[in-house]
């Protein structure tokens, strides 16, 4: 039987380390957000997002009606998001990355208590929070006026939700078998009833759809984890058919919350569209066709036109078709960072006081996080495949849902900042593997006269090691990270691969 343990029980400890967590993210999201720019308008992809919120704001109906801003390929959550920026501080630096900034930090405070949560341990979260303010990719892509961020806050956020669900389900369970003496009244076990949690991840994974047609694949994937631990924990508590009991008792419930509930939000996401009289494409189809479709209202032809042209769109754009960008990369590449991408660059004298000066900024995965990608993944495969470790189980599945899908069209045109939704899981990954050290090492008896082992002070030593490497690290690459003026000379230093330039 599992122990009745449900969270981290130090909760006062747990709100001040949070907050401190928190601060720490504000601190570094928020310093200096109005640079870089490119001569005071937006740098990189912020010049197609940025003008189409600002649309969004303006131009009624809160919808991006005239596809001359940019190509109307996005659905409508994150300009949305954009917009709210803009509508509080105006159309300037502040007003484009304000909102970015605060989903950067969203996910910092995110980490930090879902770690805690599947480690039990506030220690552990902790470490999980310093990593993500210190990950390059995190870093960046907060400070830009782009609906990447957005995207991973959401998963992030359902994934957070899916865990404090199967925590809030076990206990339910734990009360219940002992209620009964661990004699179900059905060899199905229990109902679950309505379950908010889940109904809070399907509203999120709804928002992530909204915002990039990617977030379906954690629709799909955090469906089955969900329903995987709907099994364990009916396993765990002695239910004589589980699985016969998960699918009686949890699909249905489950695939309205987590399947059904995501795609009424996206479609509700653009009501808006259909009732404007002047969105893009809205009366593309004039007139009801035959056949099948004169069944079917114009205004919807017009929005199954809409969607087959994003469609449309996203399987042209790829190299065979003469799509090339420089600093474009392939997935295999994200997993490490090997291929980072330069989103702006100003040179002149006038940039650091003195000749041969450069601004930059870069989006580069923190090396000292990124380079371990490999063997966190080989240990997170074992230990969930020969361990049972199901934390390691379920970061996988997040990390996988953002990673693996990009393999299906290799010829796609892609780029690094695609990998900003893997980058929050690769820190749960990490954070378990450092807390596994920890345990390990606290796990070890002491010595006659109750001091410490050498091995656990070893322990103890090379995780707070390297997370002061982090540290260093992250404050090395600063410069190329917020387009802080630098020499040439300093910019080259900041270059470790060749693949970086």
């Amino acid at each position: 039987m599992p122990a009745p343990v449900f969270g981290a029980t130090d909760r006062r400890r747990g709100l001040i380390v949070g907050l401190v967590i928190a601060l720490l993210a504000a601190v570094t999201r928020l310093w200096d957000l109005t640079h870089p720019t490119d001569k005071g308008t937006p740098v990189f992809d912020e010049k197609h997002y940025v003008p189409q919120g600002w649309q969004v704001l303006t131009g009624g109906n809160w919808i991006e009606d005239n596809p001359a801003y940019g190509l109307v390929v996005h659905p409508p959550v994150g300009k949305w998001l954009l917009a709210i920026g803009q509508g509080v501080f105006g159309y300037g630096p502040m007003g484009w990355r304000i909102m970015p900034a605060l989903a950067g930090i969203g996910i910092v405070v995110l980490l930090y208590a879902t770690v805690r949560r599947m480690t039990r341990s506030t220690l552990v979260g902790a470490i999980a929070g310093l990593l993500a303010i210190c990950d390059g990719v995190l870093f960046v892509q907060s400070r830009m006026g782009m609906l990447d961020i957005f995207q991973a806050f959401f998963a992030v956020a359902a994934f957070s939700a899916l865990l404090a669900d199967r925590d809030q389900m076990r206990h339910r369970l734990d009360e219940a078998y002992r209620a009964c003496d661990g004699r179900w009244a059905s060899v199905y076990g229990p109902r679950f009833g309505f379950r908010w949690y889940r109904f809070t991840a399907g509203v999120m994974l709804g928002l992530a759809c909204g915002t990039k047609w990617s977030g379906i694949y954690f629709v799909v994937a955090f469906t089955l984890m969900s329903l995987g631990f709907d099994f364990a924990a009916r396993r765990d508590y002695r239910v004589g058919k589980p699985w016969p009991g998960v699918l009686r008792r949890d699909l249905v419930p489950s695939s309205l919350s987590l399947a059904v509930l995501p795609i009424g939000i996206y479609l509700a996401s653009f009501i808006p569209w259909f009732a404007s009289e002047t969105s893009v494409y809205r009366y593309e189809v004039a007139e009801r066709g035959g056949g099948l479709l004169r069944w079917v209202p114009v205004v919807f032809q017009s929005f199954w036109h809409y969607q087959s042209g994003i469609l449309k769109f996203h399987a042209g754009l790829t190299n065979a078709a003469g799509n090339h960008h420089p600093w474009e990369s392939k997935p295999w590449t994200w997993p490490m960072g090997l291929r980072p991408m330069l989103y702006a660059v100003e040179q002149g004298p006038d940039k650091c006081g003195k000749g041969d000066c450069a601004r930059v900024q870069m989006l580069i995965g923190t090396p000292a996080i990124w380079w371990l990608a490999l063997p966190i993944l080989a240990w997170a495969l074992w230990s969930f495949a020969g361990r049972r470790d199901w934390r390691y189980g379920a970061a996988l599945v997040g990390y996988f849902a953002a990673f693996a899908p990009w393999f299906a069209n290799i010829d796609r045109q892609m780029y690094f900042f695609y990998a900003t939704a893997m980058a929050p899981f690769l820190i749960i990954l990490l954070a378990l593997c450092l807390g596994d050290v920890l345990r390990w090492a606290a796990r070890l008896p002491r010595r006659a006269d109750g001091s410490p082992p050498d091995k656990q002070i070893i322990a103890v030593a090379v995780v707070a090691c390297y997370l002061a490497l982090v540290v260093v690290n992250f404050a090395w690459l600063w410069p190329v990270l917020t387009g802080v003026p630098i020499s040439k000379w300093h910019w080259n230093q900041e270059i470790w691969l060749p693949s970086w330039s």
